[in-house]
């Protein structure tokens, strides 16, 4: 039975935290930072655990959500990919099929290329993108956050949205790997994604789509709008859970998470992964998912990305 909308829930037993990347991947690296928080904010009483369920660019995890509604105890690391992979037709889901419960954090995207590559700024990379045979790199599925980064770059600099060809990794890693193996010219992947290979000088970046400079690795590296190309773009991180919660597990888990975000362990998830916190929950999230969905569908649309409608 579920517990009343005024009593307050705590976890019965441990939490599954499911992320759609195998270990090292984005939503893990979220997953485990998550795991650790709640371990330090000591409220949910339970140990958490973290279940990799990586493929299909994420949406088989969705899959090991949607089978177990109203659970309270599984919930998964979401993105704005559950809207983006219904509007360009990779799925038949999106946030209204599970129950959102936060946003923790958004990422920005860095543009990497080789040490050696010719494109020595952003600049030189936004010219070559506008005319075209650039290989790109990305993660997970076309039409997500990275994706519409690099159009609104393409696309300030007067080409065609889809002309670079794209190659699509179930993980950031694997697109990174790709690009220091020579097979595309630019990686666009979230900024965390690639320090490994920045700090061994085999990558270097050329421009951040934050509205400011990063730090650590990338505090030399200038913005898309200091290179006078017009592109912010990030991509959110939070926790859903499945269909079905009743309204005290999902003001439960608000609890818990506020707790978690406010912890020493995730300031420093932070930091390290080049995270800006963004915590929004309760009527703000369900006006920020819809705005998205309406704005996603738009910029999909126009990009000649959105299925067609049935």
């Amino acid at each position: 039975m579920s517990p009343a909308a005024d009593t307050p829930w705590r976890p019965e037993r441990e939490i599954e935290i499911v992320a759609g990347t195998a270990p090292g991947g984005g939503l893990d690296r979220t997953a485990r930072a998550l795991a650790a928080a709640l371990a330090e904010s000591g409220r949910a009483g339970v140990p958490a655990r973290v279940v990799n369920v990586p493929g299909d660019g994420a949406r088989k995890a969705w899959t090991v959500v949607a089978a177990r509604p109203g659970d309270p105890h599984l919930v998964s690391i979401s993105s704005p990919n559950l809207a983006t992979d219904r509007i360009v037709g990779l799925a038949s889901f999106d946030h209204a099929d599970f129950t959102p419960l936060a946003i923790l954090y958004t990422e920005y995207i860095g543009f990497v290329v080789r040490a050696g590559s010719r494109f020595a700024t952003g600049a030189d990379l936004a010219a070559a993108l506008a005319r075209g045979g650039v290989t790109v790199a990305l993660s997970t599925a076309l039409g997500n956050p990275n994706h519409i980064a690099l159009a609104q770059v393409i696309r300030a600099a007067g080409g065609d949205p889809r002309s670079p060809q794209i190659r699509v990794f179930d993980s950031a890693l694997d697109a990174v790997a790709d690009v220091v193996a020579g097979n595309a010219d630019v990686g666009a992947v979230t900024a965390a994604s690639a320090v490994r290979e920045l700090a061994a000088g085999t990558l270097r970046p050329v421009a951040v789509s934050a509205p400011d400079r990063l730090a650590g690795l990338y505090a030399q590296t200038p913005t898309w709008r200091e290179q006078s190309v017009d592109c912010v773009m990030g991509a959110w991180r939070g926790v859903t859970g499945p269909r079905g919660l009743a309204p005290a597990h999902v003001a439960g888990w608000e609890r818990l998470l506020e707790a978690a975000v406010r912890t020493a362990a995730w300031q420093a998830e932070l930091e390290r992964h080049y995270w800006t916190p963004l915590y929004v929950a309760g009527a703000a999230l369900a006006d920020q998912l819809a705005r998205e969905q309406r704005e996603f569908a738009q910029t999909l649309a126009a990009l000649g990305l959105a299925a067609p409608r049935t």
